[in-house]
Order: structure tokens, then sequence, then C-alpha cells
């Protein structure tokens, strides 16, 4: 089993010496921590003990490289809290403490260094400091163990404790993607470009693709080291080291991930919720500047407290949408520390409860504030097909594809796919192809449509329906268009409209026409078919039609509409209609003549005493039948298909 263990605490309380006393290994690495005698970054070391393996990461205590601190507590399971006997409890021992705190740290020993260089009742003063700092917290019934670190006293003890500790900690879920969040980057000759941290979930892999975030830049694993031995995965809770290959060391920043491709994106908006720390002396207010610290990650950002007072007293939480400067990677509860923006201190922290938020209005808050009420819940009752639902609903009529989901909660897809088929199979999100959508968004977007169609046929109550296009442009114009065929096919299943064609009506309605609208479609009829191939143009027949009553040219346009519809008038071009059943005998002779013809071809001459018709009529006829595919033009003549 792997663990891994963080040092909390004031400078020179001994932290790093008593990593050394446990392990063997000096955590200092730089050469300016050997000669100052502090650690300024991380500093990591192992331990084995028996099937136990513990990773190290020794943090600094000075107030200036907090920072570094954070970077390193974040991956932690258990906290070595360090307080030397001879000094108690200090600033920075304080502000550690409550960092771990404030990242939900469960777990936790507090260790009394230094213990050979005072009496046994000033170690009883620390005692009662340290019980005093720790009440009411996840420290409050911590065992405190005694050690010296230069003489070896309690070590062997607290090795005991640790085992006893970690034997009780939970394997890490394996219900993420694969995330390494990056705390240290360097060059080894030979090897090249090599990255540290602690493996958050997941299994990476050696010689596997993955992507380094938010550069969204593609990199080979080479190679994989845990607890300084080579090996070919690494998984979740341990101390990782990485050969990448496809990038340089100069690249790579702490605060970047390396992830699964095409998995997690970057945000500059996360949605969180916020604790104020009750020794902060300030509220935390609307457009503060803070220090925001996520996993490995330090950002500056604004805060927009979520409530009509725009402020967070100390010692209360409230959520708040965190404004970045520049673009992060953060999943789903993710932990997160806010550190005032000068003087640096310690003023705040929570979860992210979503991973890339819109700018929120001000008459928007109330509902947002619901929104992530909601939210929080499914997030403490792991109800994963609710969180699904939630956020889905947020994503209103756009609904959200797969990928889009994984971004949001960084699941795997087989956990992903799970909550979606429960949310299916209780109709409560419907599949619009590759989009999915809250089932009430779904029912507003089909009431939208049922009305905009309702809306046409009070407008144009002799049309055959509106067109589909035409719809689309009303309604779906922004939205995928998988959304517009599922409403459609919804909507035509359940039998509240019919489809025919490019046309869509309700089945309500019908096309009633008045007893005059009844003599202008029989005189219509009538005009098309004494005219048989010789027709009038359009609004000469119109007029023919409307002659003699009290209706306008628009209501004939409308019935012949109709008739245009039915397909019983034929389209030639915007002058010329022919009856339908002209036109089909017209073919019927064309290709009869075809049959008799050596090469099928035919020429306008002959065209034209085949159909009885002049020139006027024939050539827009004949360039019908091109476009129909019923013939081909060939120089001069036709090829009869």
């Amino acid at each position: 089993m792997d663990i891994i263990i963080g040092t909390a605490g004031h400078i020179d309380h001994g932290k790093t010496s008593l990593i050394k006393a446990l392990t063997g290994i000096d955590a200092d690495r730089l050469p300016e921590e050997k000669s100052r005698g502090i650690t300024i970054d991380l500093g990591f070391a192992e331990l084995v003990l028996g099937d136990l393996k513990i990773g190290f990461v020794d943090v600094p205590g000075h107030e200036k490289f907090v920072k570094n601190m954070l970077a390193g507590a974040s991956g932690i399971d258990v906290v070595l809290l360090v307080v030397a006997a001879d000094e108690g409890v200090m600033p920075q021992t304080r502000e550690h403490f409550q960092i771990c705190r404030l990242l939900e740290t469960i777990k936790g020993i507090i260790v009394l260094t230094k213990t050979d260089m005072v009496d046994e009742e000033m170690i009883e003063i620390v005692k009662l400091d340290v019980e005093e700092l720790v009440i009411g917290s996840f420290l409050e019934n911590a065992e405190v163990v005694c050690v010296s670190s230069k003489s070896g006293f309690g070590i062997e003890e607290l090795k005991d404790r640790l085992k006893t500790i970690c034997a009780d900690i939970p394997a890490r879920k394996s219900e993420n993607i694969t995330r390494l969040p990056i705390d240290r980057s360097f060059s080894i000759k030979g090897f090249g470009t090599v990255v540290t941290g602690t493996l958050a979930t997941g299994i990476l892999s050696e010689e596997s693709q993955m992507e380094l975030l938010p550069i969204g830049k593609t990199v080979r694993i080479r190679g994989v080291q845990t607890h300084g031995n080579k090996t070919l995965n690494a998984v979740a809770g341990q101390r990782t080291a990485v050969n990448l290959g496809g990038i340089d060391h100069s690249e790579i920043e702490r605060g970047m991930m390396l992830v699964e491709k095409n998995t997690l994106r970057s945000t500059q908006i996360i949605d969180t919720e916020i604790e104020v720390l009750s020794e902060s002396k300030r509220s935390l207010k609307t457009r503060q500047r803070v220090r925001v610290h996520i996993g490995t990650i330090e950002a500056l950002g604004r805060i927009q407290v979520l409530n009509e007072s725009n402020e967070i007293v100390p010692g209360e939480k409230d959520f708040v949408q965190i404004r970045l400067e520049f673009p992060v990677v953060t999943v789903l509860n993710e932990r997160v520390v806010l550190r005032q923006y000068s003087p640096q201190m310690t003023i705040a922290g929570g979860k992210v409860l979503d991973n890339s938020a819109s700018k929120h209005r001000k008459k928007d808050v109330e509902s947002v504030r619901n929104y992530l009420t909601n939210f929080n819940e499914a997030i403490r009752n792991n109800d994963k097909p609710k969180q699904i639902r939630l956020i889905l609903e947020t994503a209103e009529e756009q609904g959200l594809t797969l990928s889009d989901l994984q971004a949001k909660t960084a699941w795997r897809k087989a956990v992903l796919v799970d909550a979606i088929n429960i949310n299916v199979a209780n109709k409560a999100v419907i599949e619009a192809e590759n989009f999915l959508l809250a089932r009430n968004i779904f029912e507003n977007i089909k009431i939208k449509t049922l009305k905009t169609i309702e809306k046409f046929h009070v407008s144009e109550p002799l049309a055959a329906g509106i067109l589909k296009e035409t719809l689309r442009e009303k309604l779906f114009a922004h939205l995928p268009i998988e959304i517009f065929k599922t409403t459609l096919l919804h909507l035509e299943k359940s039998g509240e409209v019919i489809v025919k064609q490019d046309f869509i009506k309700l089945k309500s309605h019908n096309l009633e026409l008045s007893n005059e609208e009844n003599v202008i479609r029989e005189r219509l009829r009538k005009i098309y078919e004494d005219a048989g191939l010789e027709v009038p143009v359009l609004e000469t027949a119109l007029n023919q039609a409307i002659s003699g009553t009290k209706s306008s040219r628009e209501i004939a346009r409308k019935v012949f509409q109709l008739l245009l519809n039915s397909a019983e008038i034929v389209k030639i071009n915007e002058d010329f209609y022919f009856k339908h059943r002209k036109i089909e005998k017209l073919i019927e002779n064309l290709k009869s003549f075809a049959n008799k013809s050596t090469d099928r071809m035919i020429d306008v001459s002959a065209f034209k005493e085949l159909a009885g018709v002049s020139r006027k009529f024939a050539i827009p006829i004949l360039e019908y039948f091109d476009r129909e595919k019923i013939t081909r033009r060939a120089a001069d003549k036709r090829l009869i298909l």
C-alpha cells in the first residue's frame, strides 16, 4: 500500500531532520537549503515499513515559502504536525495547521521534536499549547509522539504509530481519469525532461500518450519511477517521477497537469464553496484580489461572493465564484485554499463545485445558489446520476456531449456512462444522438417548437406547414442540428406533429377552405387542366382565378400553394406550372420515343412535335427534365435517361 505523508510546522522546528531520522534521506536538495539550513522548496523521501510504502513530502516552514508548502500538502494522506518542544506553537504552525484543515486532511500525528533540549515540564506546556490549537479539528484526538531526531529517541515509536494510522487509510478511488499535478520539473542528462508529483488518480503507464495542460501539448511517457525505482505503472497515491518525450523542460511549470488525452479542459472561472477562517481579521468580499491555490497551482484571481451582502464574514461559509487571471486545470470537488494578496496569509478555503463556470449576473445569483446547494448535496451523497442531471440543467438547450461531461467531472468513461444510463432509463435525461439534455429542458424545447408551428398556422392557414429549414432558423439556429432532429422525432412519435417531405404541421391543423377559396381552387385546377402543356404564366392564372370575386391575389397565391404542396401542380420555373398528370404523361411519351430510337437522343424540334408545344414551352420543360435527371443535355440534343 502506498501512502503520502506530509510535514507541517514552523521554520526550524525540525521537519527535515525528522524525515532524515525516519528514512535516512536528507530531503533538502538545493545548495541554498544546505547553506541556510532551511527548506525552501519541496523535498521528498521514501520509507518502507513491511507492506507499507511511504512517500514523505517535506514542506518549507518559512512564511515566504507557504505557497511551496501548499503545493506539497495538496496530495497528502497523513500530516505530521511538527512542533519544536523548545518553542511551542508558532505563527507558521498555526497557518500550516489551518491549511491542512482547509484541505480536509483527515488523519495526522502531532510530533514534538527537539525534546532532548527541554525538561518534562516544558514538554507538558507545549502539549497543552498544541491541544488548544487543534481543539475541534481532525487532530483533536491525534496521538502526540515525542522525539529527538538527534538522539533517535521516539523514532521507532513514531514508525509504529505510522503503521497503525496508515492501515486505516482507504485505497484511493479509481472513479477518475489519470491525473498527475506537477510540483517539480527538471532535466537529467541522457534522459531529458523529468516531472514529479503525487499521482492524484488513475494509473500512469510507460509509453502512454498524455496531454500536458493547460498548454494542451501531447507528450509521451518514456519512463516511470516510484520510490526511486523504475516501474511500468504508477498508481494513485504514489510519489511519481515521469520521463517525458516530446517536450523541453523549459516549457513546464509547477501547477501544470498531466492528464489522459482529450479529457480535461482549462478554465479561468470556477464556482466554489468557501469557508473563511475564524482567525481571519477581515471578511472575504466581492472584487477582492486573492492568491488561489489548487493542487500544485498558484494563481491570482478575483472574488465574486454569491450572496446579497457580497461578503463572507470570518467563521462563515458560502458560495464564491473565482475569476482567475490565467487558465488553470481543476476538477470537481478539488480543494481550494485562498491567501490574501498582500500581506500574504491564508484566509479561506473550500472546494470546487463547477470547474468551468460562466460569469454570473446579479439577477441570476439566487438560481445559481439553488443549483450549487443541490449540487453540493449530490457530491456529499456521492449521487452521480443527480450530479449529471444538474450539470445538464445548467447547460440548458445547448446540451452536452460525453466529452463535455467528462471534462466537467473528470470521471472515467465507464463511471460516466453508468450515471448517464441511469438517467436515460429514468427518462430524466434525453439522448439527442451525440448530445444529452435534461428532461425539463427538452420538454421546454418541445413546447416552444409546438408554439412556433401553431403561430405559423395562424399566420399562414392555407400553407401545408412550416418548412423544416424555416423552423430550424427560427428556434434552433444556435443549437446543434442533432437537437433539432431529435425534437422533431419525439414530436412525430407522440403524434403531435406530422412531418411530410420538407413541411411540418400540427396534427390538429386542418386545411379548411372557405366557399370562395374553394371556388378559386377549382378555377385554378380547370385553368391548368384546359391549358394542357401550353399554360399561362402564373400571374395570369391567378388573375383569371379571382376574376369576379372579392378575393385578393394573396389569397389566390395561398390556394395555389396548396395545389403545389399536394403535388397536383408541378413547378417548372418561376412562371410556368403544369398539371402533374400532364407532365407524367409527357414523360411516358418521351420514354416510348427513346425505346424506338437507336441512340435515345432527341432534339428541340422533335421534342416540340412530341409534346405539341412551341419553343416557348419546350425549352423550360426540357431544362426541368435535365434537373430531374429524366434527360441529359448533349450539345444541341438531349439523351433520354
